[in-house]
């Protein structure tokens, strides 16, 4: 049984030995560091411009804002587990992460993804009574609602990671330490196990699978019966607003949940280091440098308080 004090984390397709091209190339690894460093720097940028704008105008003090600002600090927290870790092992050319970060990595892993799958079910939810129940809207969704369900995507996002974690560095490592990934990834640790206890945490896996799956279908349900409520909306102004608040969530919602169940569910048959790569960034990377972007293009309250914030900075710095 390894006793490990580090994990050897590794790029997807230097193998265990750790020698290939890519590690011998340092152009190379300064071109992951640099491209990791503009998605970061772009995610951070944009969602604390959206904390920021939601937070400062009284306008957008809504429920739907609301649970807007909750997704932002969640994508803020997500990237920032992975992503300065993998530009550090770039940068400093190691591959290197300390046992008790590799756990962490995990613990706030699932973390972020429990709570935002939860959060992203809540919002469709929103946009359901909005345009579904308009006239339940204030009293299905009031100022205690809205923290209760926030708090209860938080809540459940902590349970996720709490499981998840203690049931993976339980299991005792006989295969080494080397995970290829970029990141701590508990499919990738559960390789190296010795023992037959990694169907305990295999099963963990498929009911947080599950638990995503649900919420998808829950999603897809709601958008089903807003797409039927707006289509019957005799104006087309009327429409398109809706849809203009609808499709960005919904496009986020795919994304992120149908990459999560590829990078789990995919046979290993069909398994390869440049596929792992891939979706390992569309569900650890990219949702959360997209989810401004997307947001705020499709929303014109937004791109107003937006546009506000950035001209009150700009007159400060005079």
């Amino acid at each position: 049984m390894a006793t490990a004090k580090e994990m050897v984390v590794l790029p997807v397709g230097w193998g265990s030995s750790g020698r290939d091209a890519f590690t011998e190339t340092r152009e190379l690894q300064l071109l992951h560091f640099w491209l990791f460093l503009a998605i970061y720097l772009a995610a951070l940028l944009g969602n604390i411009l959206i904390t920021t704008a939601v937070a400062c105008d009284h306008r957008l003090h809504t429920p739907m804002y609301f649970f807007l600002l909750n997704l932002s600090v969640l994508d803020i927290g997500s990237i920032s587990t992975t992503v300065p870790q993998s530009m550090a092992n770039s940068l400093w050319d190691t591959k290197a992460i300390s046992y008790s970060g590799c756990a962490a990595q995990v613990f706030f892993r699932f973390f972020f993804f429990g709570a935002e799958c939860s959060l992203l079910t809540v919002m469709a939810y929103d946009r359901y009574v909005a345009i579904c129940r308009p006239l339940r809207y204030g009293t299905l969704l009031g100022s205690r609602a809205c923290v209760h369900m926030a708090a209860a995507a938080w809540g459940s996002g902590l349970l996720h990671a709490l499981l998840h974690t203690a049931s993976t560095f339980s299991l005792p490592l006989c295969q080494g330490n080397a995970i290829n990934q970029f990141f701590c990834e508990i499919s990738q640790i559960l390789k190296l196990s010795c023992s037959d206890d990694y169907l305990r945490e295999s099963g963990l896996l498929v009911f947080s699978l599950a638990f995503a799956f649900g919420c998808f279908v829950f999603i897809v349900l709601s958008y089903v019966q807003i797409f039927r409520a707006v289509l019957r909306i005799p104006s087309e102004q009327g429409r398109h607003k809706a849809f203009s608040m609808c499709l960005p969530h919904l496009a986020v919602v795919s994304l992120f949940i149908s990459s999560c169940m590829i990078a789990y569910l995919k046979p290993p048959s069909v398994s390869s280091p440049t596929l792992d790569l891939v979706v390992a960034v569309l569900y650890s990377v990219v949702p959360a440098a997209v989810n401004p972007l997307i947001y705020s293009m499709r929303n014109q309250e937004l791109k107003d308080a937006l546009s506000k914030l950035i001209q009150w900075v700009h007159l400060q710095q005079q």
